[in-house]
């Protein structure tokens, strides 16, 4: 982190290179770039948060075919979701029609 010191010097050298004039549009520049930084930081977080959670139920969905006995080889979590549904479909019939 920069100290007190430090910026009021960035600051006298800012103000001999550029002059008094730009300091304000200087900035105004910074301040918008540091603004932009935390935007995308905040949203990379959130994008992260969300993957994490879609793998998470990735893997819930991938665990609960294989108990099902299904093969989940080269299978995406829509496909396996698929075979899930089509799994207990098959599964209520069979109780309902009284057959095994």
């Amino acid at each position: 982190m920069i100290g007190t010191q430090e910026l009021v010097l960035i600051l006298i050298v800012a103000l001999f290179l550029f002059g008094p004039s730009k300091l304000p549009e200087l900035a105004q520049s910074l301040g918008k770039a540091v603004g932009e930084f935390k935007r995308a930081q905040i949203e990379t977080e959130r994008d992260l948060r969300a993957n994490r959670f879609l793998n998470d139920k990735d893997i819930k969905i991938h665990n609960l075919a294989i108990e099902m006995g299904l093969d989940v080889q080269n299978k995406t979590p829509e496909q396996l979701v698929e075979e899930i549904r089509s799994r207990i479909k098959d599964k209520d019939l069979t109780v309902k029609t009284g057959s095994t």
